[in-house]
This record gives structure tokens, C-alpha cells and sequence, in this order.
């Protein structure tokens, strides 16, 4: 099998799916990712970050920004003050953003989550739908555990069969114990992958590169698998 890199890949038709994530709205969000993200954000001490990846149109993003600056103001339409206690910023690699000029309190970046690196922690982090189009998904997943605030929380969609060994086979139970070693939480029913505060993920896989013709995975979508060799510190 010929396996592409991460910059080939992110010219693939597969990653450039429009059809996952690029509409959701924050209903889905929460469904998806099985909380009510506008309560997290509310939840947390001011100022608060939420990064989106993968974010699409940014649909969910605007929404929460419109909400949360109706839920914050003084009842007199100004919340010009109340601007700098949240940010929410998405990420995508495709310029498909559904707002311009976004409100004061949304930052939509153009990028690749394989290279972009952000210039603050975050309290909330999350991705629905979009590891499933990322190849170097463990890459990707310890630099995010890099991302968060002391006590923040990450979530996202990820199927785990997409990991695999050289011979085509899943990494399995081997790779959900070296991740809940490290603090990480997932969720095999639901197939969410979680953990709360910035952490250090050293996990024992070498990345060597995906396949975009790994057909549909649980989401009925085609989706791409990435390709590890065990043993060795990622």
C-alpha cells in the first residue's frame, strides 16, 4: 500500500469533505460531543477560550457568540466591555467560513491542525467529526494536550479503528491502554475521545503515513486511516 503524507493528504477528495462537519449547527455540537457546550463555557472563569478544529462554516462558533454576548450583556445591547471575556476561535483547513466580518468575539483561521499552533491555552477544545480526515491523528492529539489550560477539557469524535499497524490490522485494546495510561479517556460506544487539563502525551507509535481509500467508517462517510509502528515513542 502507498501511503501519502500529511501534505498529500490534505489535497485528497476524502479530506476536503464537505459533508461532515461544514453546517453543523451548536445543537449538533452538543449532541455530538455529548455536552452543552455554551454551559461549559459559562461554567468557567472569566476569560474563557474555546478552540474549535476542523470547524467547517464555523456556523456552531457564530451561533455561540451571538448567544453568549445576548446571555452576558446589561439587558442594553452594549456588551462592547463583556468582548474580551470570551474568544472562540475555529480552525479549518478550507476556507468555507460562513461569516464575514465575524463578531468581535469569533476568530476563524484558515490552516492546517497537523502545523497551526495557537498563541494561548485554551478552556475548551474540540472536534467533531474532523479527526477522522487527519493523518498523524496521535500527532495531532499530543500537541493538543499542550493546548489546554491547567483545568481544561478537551472532546472530540474518533474511531479508533482508524489507527493501524503496518499489517493493516487496528491497534486496539493496546492503544485505548497506552491512552488511558496517560489520562486520556475514550469512550468506545460513543467513540469520543476526552481529557480534562494540559498534559504531556507520550504514546508508544511511530507515524508512517494514511490511506484516503479506507472507505466509510461509523459515520457512513469516507474517511482515512493512519498508519503507526508500535513500539517507539511518538
Amino acid at each position: 500500500m502507498d501511503l501519502l503524507d500529511d501534505d498529500a493528504l490534505e489535497r485528497s477528495s476524502v479530506v476536503a469533505n464537505c459533508r461532515m462537519n461544514r453546517e453543523r449547527r451548536l445543537p449538533g455540537y452538543d449532541r455530538e460531543l455529548g455536552i452543552n457546550v455554551l454551559d461549559t463555557l459559562r461554567s468557567r472563569q472569566r476569560p474563557v477560550r474555546w478552540l474549535d478544529l476542523c470547524c467547517g462554516t464555523g456556523n456552531a462558533l457564530g451561533q455561540a457568540a451571538d448567544l453568549l454576548s445576548d446571555g452576558d450583556g446589561d439587558g442594553d445591547g452594549d456588551d462592547d466591555e463583556d468582548d474580551d471575556d470570551v474568544e472562540i476561535v475555529g480552525v479549518d483547513l478550507v476556507d468555507f467560513f460562513a461569516r464575514s466580518p465575524s463578531p468581535p468575539r469569533l476568530r476563524l483561521i484558515t490552516a492546517s491542525v497537523v502545523t497551526w499552533e495557537p498563541e494561548q491555552h485554551f478552556d475548551l477544545i474540540t472536534c467533531v467529526h474532523g479527526l477522522h480526515y487527519i493523518g498523524d491523528k496521535l500527532g495531532v492529539l499530543a500537541r493538543i494536550g499542550t493546548w489546554l489550560a491547567d483545568d481544561g477539557l478537551f472532546i472530540a469524535n474518533f474511531d479508533v479503528r482508524s489507527i493501524r499497524l503496518g499489517d493493516g490490522t487496528p491497534a486496539g485494546r493496546h492503544l485505548t491502554t497506552s491512552l488511558r495510561s496517560q489520562g486520556v479517556r475514550y469512550d468506545g460506544r460513543t467513540r469520543r475521545i476526552s481529557w480534562t487539563g494540559r498534559r504531556l502525551i507520550d504514546l508508544p507509535y511511530r507515524y508512517q503515513g494514511s490511506d484516503d481509500q479506507a472507505g466509510p467508517n461509523y459515520t457512513g462517510q469516507p474517511a482515512v486511516n493512519s498508519y503507526y509502528v508500535r513500539g517507539t515513542s511518538h
